[in-house]
């Protein structure tokens, strides 16, 4: 069975520029498909936004989940936005109309809203790169500590600049989180082959190479007590269904704009 529009704190929304005071979020939602009509679906969903998505912050990306409760699932991306862009966005002709058309009918009932902070400081993308797989770690952060946990998160980005200096991720919170959920913080990694997935064991003895040895096992003493856990999902870039290609500009680890 299939879905679409999950939710997603995605993509190095690095093209805006974020030299202002206004930071940008990430607009997602989720719709769930009946499974008799993927196919049209799939062409409604394609067509929609290859007339309607396909330049600037309005533009959109389409990624499918490859594990977990949500396989299966489509997941629809459209931003990075300043909030003051969302009463700008603009009304063109047929929108509503094409939505309802082609793309409505074939869903089931319930869907999700979500708005993600992009947070550049805490992110890295060092070079140019064509989006292919992804996968995003979700922590839920207890209840007055978000600050505490992206202090620590700062504390990993030293080591993943140290040690994975070519590795792409983006930083991202939930701006209005749901207690229940668990979705909060978003570590989203962009890797090009399975292999890299294999690379995630060296970590603790990279973290204590860069801060001192039993630095991990503080660490983890130290996150358990911001966070509840974790869940983890794998995700592939559906670009036939997009409105935008997957090439992501580097950014040289220089980066702009307020936490």
């Amino acid at each position: 069975m299939r879905a679409i529009f999950y939710w997603i704190l995605l993509v190095p929304f690095l093209v805006i520029s974020q030299s202002n005071s206004e930071y940008t979020v990430i607009e997602n939602g989720m719709m769930t498909v009946n499974p008799k009509y993927i196919a049209e679906f799939e062409a409604g969903v394609a067509a929609h936004n290859n007339k309607y998505h396909t330049d600037g912050m309005y533009g959109s990306r389409i990624y499918q989940i490859n594990n977990g409760t949500n396989i299966g699932k489509y997941l629809w991306v459209m931003g990075p936005i300043p909030w003051s862009a969302f009463d700008e966005r603009p009304q063109l002709e047929g929108h509503e109309d094409d939505w309802n058309k082609n793309i409505e009918p074939y869903t089931i009932a319930g869907g999700d809203q979500i708005y993600w902070r992009f947070y550049p400081d805490l992110s890295n993308f060092p070079k140019d790169f064509t989006i292919k797989n992804v996968m995003i770690d979700m922590y839920d952060v207890k209840r007055f500590k978000k600050q505490e946990a992206l202090v620590l998160i700062n504390k990993v980005k030293k080591v993943m600049r140290e040690k994975y200096p070519e590795d792409s991720y983006g930083i991202y919170y939930n701006e209005f989180p749901n207690e229940n959920d668990g979705r909060d913080l978003g570590f989203v990694s962009f890797y090009q082959n399975s292999s890299w997935l294999s690379k995630l064991e060296g970590f603790p003895k990279n973290y204590d190479a860069v801060y001192g040895k039993g630095s991990f096992d503080k660490f983890l003493i130290e996150w358990e007590e911001v966070t509840n856990g974790k869940q983890t999902e794998l995700w592939t870039f559906r670009e036939d269904l997009s409105g935008i290609s997957g090439d992501i500009k580097g950014t040289s680890s220089k980066y702009q704009g307020k936490n």
